[in-house]
């Protein structure tokens, strides 16, 4: 692994980002190399970018792919606590088998102080809720399913 030089003011301003933001981990890229400063364990990694595997031309196997989100997943835009109703102890804003129309809210996610009401992207049934109520969840983590 090629050595980098630490960027000492760079390390400050991430830092004084994560105190300022309330955020627990905070990466940055730049010219093929990454930065990534975690509050919770006190992990500071510095990575070159990896090298393209030379697996990646065969074709992969069903076993093998990755999985990413499933069909139809409603995915969080933020990192927050989720909320599934408006308010502490009240009714679900959506559940499993509930129809719900194109831009309803589903659920709330708290980032920053602010609840941001999460829209159903499209008209379907909830097929699955795929977290809990005051769950931390991060940024593209699949929070449900609409079909």
């Amino acid at each position: 692994m090629p050595k980098f030089d630490i960027d000492e003011a760079l390390l400050r301003k991430l830092a004084a980002l994560l105190n300022e933001t309330g955020l627990t981990e905070i990466e940055y890229e730049n010219q093929g190399q990454r930065v990534r400063v975690n509050r919770g364990g006190g992990q500071v990694t510095y990575a070159a970018p990896a090298a393209p595997a030379a697996a990646a031309s065969a074709a992969p196997s069903a076993a093998a792919s990755p999985a990413g989100p499933p069909a139809g997943a409603v995915v969080s835009p933020m990192v927050g606590t989720a909320y599934l109703a408006a308010e502490p102890g009240g009714t679900p804003l959506a559940k499993v088998g509930d129809k719900v129309k194109k831009g309803q809210t589903l659920l709330i996610i708290e980032a920053m102080k602010v609840m941001n009401p999460i829209p159903a992207p499209e008209a379907g049934t909830v097929e699955a809720v795929l977290i809990g109520d005051g769950q931390p969840v991060e940024f593209g983590e699949p929070l449900m399913v609409i079909r």
